[in-house]
């Protein structure tokens, strides 16, 4: 075998495949723009553990991690009352783990280096080598690097996947509604954490300025405290916006200091359906190079390494060694049908915050149109039907959706497009052909598309081409 991997960027599923492959006797190297031991944010991450289990990565020393508390969800001023608390069981298959992202990264690499994968760092990937249809390496600034086939775990503005020529059909950028521009840090603590009610709040459409969410954690221990803010939008915003907006919650939050610990900058994260196309000849995309992550929270890192053993199994089965379009194509399909089928329509729901107001989400609040049923999401809900929940309350809420006849439009259109978009996702082409398959792309991405606004999404891609 001896065949050469890249891995571009050292995504979480980036990672556990290079461990895979490597294991498997291929040679792997991975080219990360980070530097070695300062790989990731300086914050904490919520996954689930058991994606760890499924490449067969240890699970971390128990004094790395904790389990993931229950959130709370507020709507803009909405009547204490009407918050809504999760109640995720007390079960290791629903439960997640919390852990520092830099601890993560440290896990993974160990993971991956022992397995005999090659690690280089302080390498800014410029975008894909090609000749003809066929992606042959990585352009970088540190020059020109040649391999079999490149995974692509560069993220969610990912260069290599952005810099692919059009007519493969691969979808370059996620557009408005599709991502969140995230900023995120970590203050003091001013108060008792005793008095806290909330230990971890989430406020949907917080902001006037832009659709978004906004969450706000307090965490004590024997040696440190702390207020972990994140502002969620799906508009670009500056920092000093961020500094006004974190200085608006804390008119109605006193557990968020003033202090800055860590954190202070921001990230983007895509909330949307997972890539149309996903392969080409000699490249692959994972993680959030794919959009892998659950759309309705973001989360995409135990997806991310449950995906890659799907890949690694893919890449090690071809046994001509050719890497192409179709003989990687049963990655996507199984990816696809595990799992893609029924995370994509999430993206529907969540869409739903694109065109209902702060008023009407008070509504759906205040009148328990949802419950803590439909809230209690976890990284490991993959689907849309862990969403969906017939409680005996079902009629009450119907008829309290039924008098408010403009939120009831809004909400019977997420039905329609979840109906339609079943229909086409079973369309997907069963074999790889680059017509058919782009076809199929553009149907099933005009089921998401279709809904946004026009104008943003415009000024969006207009923002993308310089204009």
């Amino acid at each position: 075998m001896g065949k050469r991997i890249i891995v571009a960027g050292a995504g979480h599923g980036g990672l556990t495949a290079a461990a895979l492959l490597a294991e498997k006797g291929f040679d792997v190297t991975v080219y990360e723009r980070g530097k070695k031991g300062k790989l990731g944010y300086d914050w904490t991450d919520i996954f689930d553990p058991k994606a760890l289990d499924v490449v067969g990565c240890p699970w971390p020393p128990k004094d790395k991690y904790e389990w993931k508390v229950d959130m709370t969800f507020w709507g803009p001023n909405i009547k204490p009352e009407a918050k809504i608390r999760q109640r995720v069981p007390n079960d290791p298959y629903e439960m997640e783990i919390k852990m520092e992202r830099s601890d993560i990264y440290d896990m993974l690499i160990d993971f991956a280096e022992s397995k005999g994968a090659k690690i280089v760092y302080e390498v800014n990937i410029l975008g894909p080598i090609m000749i003809k249809d066929r992606v042959i390496g990585i352009d970088t600034d540190k020059g020109q690097f040649l391999g079999d086939m490149v995974i692509d775990c560069c993220g969610c503005e990912s260069p290599i996947r952005v810099n692919l020529p059009e007519y493969l059909g691969i979808q370059k950028h996620p557009t408005y509604g599709e991502k969140f521009y995230v900023y995120r840090a970590f203050y003091d603590l001013p108060v008792d954490i005793s008095t806290v009610d909330d230990l971890y709040k989430v406020v949907l459409l917080p902001d006037p300025e832009s659709v978004g969410i906004c969450w706000i954690a307090s965490e004590a221990t024997e040696t440190d405290s702390h207020s972990d803010l994140l502002i969620g939008h799906m508009d670009r915003f500056t920092k000093e916006e961020a500094l006004e907006i974190a200085e608006r919650y804390r008119k109605t939050n006193p557990q968020l200091g003033t202090k800055l610990k860590r954190g202070g900058y921001f990230t983007l994260i895509p909330v949307r359906q997972p890539l149309a196309i996903m392969v080409a000849d000699g490249y692959a995309a994972l993680g959030d190079s794919a959009f892998m992550t659950v759309p309705i929270i973001g989360s995409g890192i135990g997806n991310s390494i449950k995906n890659s053993k799907i890949l690694a199994d893919v890449i090690a089965a071809d046994r001509d060694e050719v890497y192409s379009a179709d003989t990687l194509y049963p990655y996507q399909l199984e990816y696809f049908n595990k799992m893609g089928r029924n995370i994509a329509p999430l993206a529907l729901v969540k869409l739903v915050l694109t065109r209902v107001t702060q008023e009407e989400v008070k509504y759906i609040l205040e009148n328990e149109i949802l419950t803590y049923r439909e809230m209690t999401i976890t990284a490991n809900h993959t689907s849309i039907f862990k969403f969906l929940h017939f409680s005996p309350t079902l009629l009450e809420r119907g008829l309290a959706l039924a008098k408010h006849p403009e939120l009831l439009k809004k909400m019977a259109s997420v039905v329609v497009d979840i109906v339609q978009y079943y229909i086409v996702s079973f369309l997907i082409p069963q074999s790889y052909d680059r017509r058919r398959l782009k076809k199929w792309a553009r149907a099933y991405n005009n089921i998401f598309e279709r809904r946004l606004p026009k104008d943003k999404v415009a000024a969006d891609n207009a923002a993308y081409e310089g204009k």
